[in-house]
């Protein structure tokens, strides 16, 4: 059981270092930075004006609409990297299943298109 044990050392010893370098670069800021706040870094910089509404105001579900096919789109257009460096050893099957997998997303793509969902107006 010692035997056993003793493998996982060299883990025990990563975790241990891993969360005092952790604790260690997150302490330091508040003991090493100077805190002298003046009203240039307490005033609103972001947006560049004063906030004037509640920041949990609803957002219109076009924003979520076009985020979410953005997102499908974008992980379906990922799945091109793989098969192009494989095609190669998957010959006319993985070239032709990955067409029709293309004219699928492409019909997707023309029919939100046609259906208005990418209009902001």
């Amino acid at each position: 059981m010692e035997a056993l044990l003793l493998e996982y050392l060299p883990v025990l010893i990563f975790i241990g270092l891993a969360l005092v370098i952790g604790l260690a670069l997150m302490l330091a800021p508040f003991v090493l930075a100077e805190n002298r706040p003046d009203p240039e870094k307490l005033s609103a910089y972001e947006c560049g004006f004063e906030a004037f509404d509640d920041a949990r105001m609803k957002f219109d579900v076009r924003f979520y609409l076009v985020a979410i096919l953005f997102i499908i789109f974008d992980l379906e257009v990922a799945f091109l990297f793989p098969w192009a460096v494989a095609l190669g050893d998957i010959g006319l099957y993985g070239f032709w299943s990955m067409m029709i997998f293309l004219g699928i997303l492409t019909i997707g793509f023309v029919y939100e298109w046609k259906k208005g969902a990418l209009e902001w107006e």
